[in-house]
């Protein structure tokens, strides 16, 4: 290659084709994220959630992972919940949620218990509890990852108990 078809950064130039999005590569140098804003994300309903409030639901979907320290999964979302029911709605109805999927990962459980003391059922049972827990993380990573964006989660395959 020759130093014609370099840039000035060392990056080969191909013509007449652009990086990225069609943006000059030299406008974006002062800024290293164009696409990031420090606004505060809007709701579904297109109301603005606060920090207090996205991090209160961040708490209440963590929380939940308490259980793999022996803690029950659902006491963290049932205490953010009940404290912050009446002044944080976007945190309460995200600690409602995170609190049905604990219950609901509870009601799997026992259900994987009880197939485990059948001799037939421990082949369905070991993998089921294997494949709870890995969804538990999953789905818990995931609806922290979007709580703290402001964004409301709602967890697959949950039984919705407390409306």
């Amino acid at each position: 290659m020759n130093d014609e078809s370099k840039g000035d950064e060392g990056v080969a130039n191909h013509g007449d084709q652009s990086v990225g999005n069609g943006s000059d590569p030299a406008s974006l140098e002062g800024n290293p994220n164009p696409y990031a804003s420090s606004a505060t994300p809007p709701s579904p309903g297109g109301v603005s959630i606060n920090k207090e409030e996205r991090n209160w639901a961040l708490i209440a979907h963590l929380s939940s992972l308490s259980i793999f320290v022996g803690i029950p999964g659902f006491i963290g979302p049932l205490i953010v919940w009940l404290v912050k029911k009446d002044e944080l709605p976007f945190a309460s109805a995200q600690a409602k949620e995170a609190l049905n999927f604990q219950i609901t990962l509870f009601i799997y459980t026992v259900i994987c218990i009880v197939l485990f003391i059948t001799v037939v059922g421990a082949l369905i049972a070991i993998p089921g509890l294997i494949a709870l827990a890995i969804v538990e993380v999953v789905f818990t990573i995931i609806a922290s990852i979007q709580a703290g964006e402001g964004k409301s989660y709602r967890y697959p395959m949950t039984i919705r108990l407390i409306a």
